[in-house]
């Protein structure tokens, strides 16, 4: 994949972009660029989960987990507290952890769009 690609999404770490290569090495060029599109979209900001995170100790707890499509888990953040914080503590340590998983998953589905395309 054309690296000048990937260096185009703000915040790219090295295991994301590990990750991507290996998942469209296989694309035509064409594809690889309306992979890019589409992840652009979709892709979540480490930093932004973050900031959501410290949100839960201030005004509204899980709304980091309801951001990276966690409805279930955010709700129930939300009615108790972060699980009395200690959840929302728990993000906080783990926020790379949990968006690199999301941004994972979003580059297999945007893969598969993009090989359909």
């Amino acid at each position: 994949m054309n690296n000048n690609l990937l260096l185009s999404l703000p915040g790219i770490e090295s295991e994301e972009m590990l990750f991507i290569q290996e998942a469209t090495k296989d694309l035509t060029e064409e594809k690889q660029k309306n992979f890019i599109l589409l992840y652009q979209g979709r892709r979540k900001d480490p930093q932004t989960i973050m900031i959501c995170t410290l949100l839960g100790f201030i005004v509204v707890a899980g709304v980091q987990r309801f951001m990276l499509g966690q409805v279930g888990m955010g709700v129930l953040y939300l009615f108790t507290g972060g699980l009395c914080l200690i959840g929302t503590i728990v993000d906080l340590i783990n926020y790379k952890k949990m968006t690199l998983e999301f941004n994972q998953k979003q580059v297999i589905e945007c893969k598969m769009i993009a090989e359909s395309m």
